[in-house]
């Protein structure tokens, strides 16, 4: 049978390591598969979340909150390096609702002071609130 290796790095370090024979991902052109022996590629990543079936079990599926950065293809083996990463077993629900409330409010502020700046980086951190707490209530 033939699987990849996926690993997820961020500056902490490695996030997330496991063999998966599928795995769900999103660039700026849209949504993109990954089956065992895809071609090379290199290509920059969304915020999202990730899906990742694992080779152990057809319905053991992994879900990781992918805040940006690059995933490389290489005979066989996946890497996503990323600011941050979070897998749905270590993602507080709660602490990420806060952190949407708090970038509505800063949204809601910055359009009032017309700052395109900082609406622009709360939005980014809506997304990123918004994509987390998507991931850990799956």
């Amino acid at each position: 049978m033939t699987y990849m290796t996926v690993q997820v790095v961020t500056p902490d370090g490695i996030r997330y390591d496991h063999h998966a024979n599928f795995i769900s991902i999103r660039t700026p052109d849209g949504e993109m598969g990954i089956l065992p022996d895809h071609i090379n590629t290199i290509a920059p990543l969304d915020v999202h979340e990730m899906k990742i079936r694992r080779v152990d079990d057809d319905n053991h599926v992994d879900w990781v909150a992918i805040n940006g950065g690059i995933l490389e293809v290489k005979d066989n083996l996946v890497t996503i390096v990323a600011d941050s990463a979070e897998r749905e077993r270590d993602i507080d629900v709660s602490r990420a609702e806060r952190a949407k409330q708090r970038a509505e409010r800063a949204i809601q502020e910055a359009e009032t002071k017309h700052n395109i700046d900082e609406v622009k980086r709360a939005k980014v951190a809506l997304q990123r609130a918004i994509n987390r707490i998507s991931v850990g209530t799956k």
